[in-house]
C-alpha cells in the first residue's frame, strides 16, 4: 500500500473523534507503527474524506456532536463506494446494548476506551490480514471464472471443429467396407470394424464435450414449462431403449416449472439413460420420479434400482470425465453428469445424489416453480 507521499505503508486508516487529543494520540501510535493515517473531527468529514478515497480501515468513535458514529457507519454502509470498508467502533460506552448496535450497523470490532496500544494494534492488523485475504478470495474467484470460461470456448472450439474431420474418417472407413468388402481378409475387415468403433465412441465424445460447453457459453432464455409435457419428450427421445431394456418408468404428476427446455430435456434425458443403463445384469430397470415441493422451488428425485455408487465416489462423479469403477463397465463418457450439474446450477438449483450398492441410486435436483 501506497502513502500520501508514495512511499509504502501498512494500511490507510482514517480515525474519526471529537476529541483532538485522541485523534493525536491515536495518529501518532499508528504513525510510528507505519500506517498511513487520516484524521477527521466530527462526521460529515468523515464522510466526506472517506467517500473521495475510502481508506482500508476506519477507527469510530460513537459519541460526536450532531452525527454520532452509529449513523457515520450507516451511511458508509449505505453506499456501494464505502460498504466494504471495515470499521472498528472505539468508544468509551462500555455497555452491552451499545456493542449490540455497534455491530448492527456494520461495525466489525469494537474497543473500548481507555484502551490499550497492543489491543488496538493487533485488532487492526487483524481485520486488515481479513481485508486482504477477502481481496485475494474475489481476484482467485475473478480468475478461476476467467479460466473457465476460457475452457469452456477452447472445448467449444475444439470439438466443433474435430466433428468435420472424424466424419470424413468413419466415412470412408465404411466406404472401404462396402467397396472393398469382397477384396479384404477377415483380418482387414476386423481393423477397419475397430477403427469404426473407435470413430463412434470418439464422435459420442465430442457430442457430448460440445453440449457440456454449450451449457456455459451463454445465459439459457427462461420460461414457463410444463413437467408432463417436457417428459414425454424426453420419454419419446428414449423410446428405443426404454423398449429394448423393458423399462417400468413411474411418474407423480409433474408441475410446470421455470427452466430452458432444452436443457432441462437434457438433464432428465440424462437421468433417465443413467437409470436406463446402471443396472444390475439380469435385472428390469424400475425408474420411479417424484416430486414435491420445498419452499418456492420443487424437488425432484430420479430413483433407480441399479448398481448404485459406492460411498467414496459420490463427490466425484459430477466432476467432468469422472467414471466409478463399476461404470467402466458400462458405456459412456463421464461427461454426463457434468452437464447434468452445469444446467440444474444455470437454474440457480442444487443437484445431489444418494445411493446403496446393489440396491440403487436417486439423483435429487430443485428447480424453480413457474408462478
Amino acid at each position: 500500500m501506497q502513502d500520501l507521499y508514495g512511499g509504502t505503508s501498512k494500511g490507510d486508516i482514517l480515525i474519526v473523534d471529537d476529541t483532538p487529543d485522541n485523534l493525536r494520540l491515536l495518529s501518532a501510535m499508528l504513525t510510528h507503527q507505519g500506517f498511513a493515517v487520516r484524521k477527521a473531527l466530527n462526521g460529515q468529514r468523515a464522510l466526506f474524506s472517506a467517500k473521495t478515497d475510502p481508506p482500508d480501515l476506519i477507527l469510530l468513535d460513537i459519541k460526536m456532536p450532531e452525527m454520532s458514529g452509529y449513523q457515520v457507519c450507516r451511511q458508509l454502509k449505505e453506499d456501494p463506494k464505502t460498504c466494504e470498508v471495515p470499521i472498528i467502533f472505539i468508544s468509551a460506552l462500555d455497555d452491552a446494548l451499545d456493542k449490540v448496535q455497534a455491530f448492527a450497523v456494520g461495525g466489525i470490532d469494537y474497543i473500548t476506551k481507555p484502551f490499550q496500544e497492543a489491543e488496538v494494534l493487533a485488532r487492526i492488523e487483524n481485520q486488515l490480514r481479513i481485508q486482504r485475504l477477502q481481496r485475494q478470495l474475489v481476484q482467485q474467484n475473478a480468475e478461476l471464472a476467467r479460466s473457465n470460461r476460457d475452457l469452456e470456448q477452447f472445448a467449444y472450439v475444439v470439438s466443433h471443429d474435430l466433428q468435420q474431420p472424424l466424419q470424413s474418417i468413419t466415412g470412408f472407413v465404411r466406404l472401404l467396407q462396402l467397396k472393398y468388402k469382397d477384396d479384404l481378409g477377415d483380418m482387414a475387415h476386423e481393423y477397419l470394424n475397430r477403427i469404426h468403433k473407435a470413430g463412434d465412441r470418439m464422435q459420442r465424445l465430442i457430442q457430448d464435450l460440445l453440449t457440456y460447453a454449450q451449457m456455459g457459453h451463454e445465459q439459457p432464455t427462461m420460461q414457463a414449462l410444463d413437467g408432463d409435457r417436457l417428459l414425454g419428450q424426453v420419454t419419446e427421445n428414449l423410446q428405443a431403449a426404454i423398449a429394448q431394456h423393458q423399462v417400468i418408468l413411474q411418474s407423480d404428476p409433474l408441475p410446470k416449472v421455470l427452466g430452458n427446455e432444452i436443457q432441462l430435456i437434457q438433464l432428465f434425458q440424462n437421468l433417465l439413460s443413467n437409470g436406463i443403463k446402471f443396472v444390475c445384469p439380469g435385472t428390469q430397470p424400475h425408474i420411479r420420479i417424484s416430486v414435491e415441493p420445498q419452499g418456492d422451488r420443487w424437488l425432484f428425485g430420479i430413483h433407480d434400482n441399479g448398481v448404485g455408487i459406492a460411498p467414496h465416489n459420490l463427490n466425484k462423479i459430477f466432476d467432468i470425465f469422472q467414471r466409478t469403477e463399476s461404470a467402466h463397465q458400462y458405456p459412456g463418457t463421464g461427461i454426463g453428469l457434468a452437464t447434468c450439474k452445469k444446467i440444474v446450477e444455470n437454474h440457480q438449483g442444487n443437484l445431489w445424489v444418494t445411493s446403496q450398492i446393489d440396491v440403487g441410486t436417486t439423483f435429487y435436483f430443485t428447480l424453480g416453480r413457474s408462478h
